[in-house]
C-alpha cells in the first residue's frame, strides 16, 4: 500500500503539494494552480488552514525508506537489463 507524503524533491513550500502530486500521479504544477483558484474562490481563509493541516499531519518520508526504494528499484533495473542481453546473445 503506497503512502503519502511530504515530497523532498518538488516542494515550494513544505513539500505537501509535491507530495500529493507523487502520489496521485498529477503534475505538482497543475495541483498548484488549482489550489491557488480555490484559495482565491474561498477567499484564502479555508484553502490556508487546510495547507496548514495538511502541513502538520501528512510526515516525512523516511530517508531509508527512499534509499531502499530507490536500490531496490535498481536492482530490478540491472537485473532487467543483463536478463535482455542474455536473450540477445541466445538470439544470436
Amino acid at each position: 500500500m503506497r503512502k503519502l507524503y511530504k515530497s523532498d524533491n518538488d516542494k515550494i513550500l513544505a513539500g505537501v503539494i509535491g507530495g500529493v502530486g507523487e502520489y496521485t500521479d498529477i503534475d505538482p504544477t497543475v495541483l498548484r494552480l488549482a489550489f491557488i483558484i480555490l484559495a482565491i474562490m474561498t477567499v484564502v481563509g479555508p484553502a490556508v488552514i487546510g495547507y496548514i493541516i495538511a502541513v502538520l499531519v501528512i510526515p516525512r518520508r523516511p530517508h531509508h525508506h527512499t534509499k531502499e526504494a530507490e536500490y531496490t528499484e535498481t536492482k530490478k533495473e540491472h537485473h532487467h537489463e543483463n536478463h535482455e542481453h542474455k536473450h540477445e546473445e541466445k538470439k544470436d
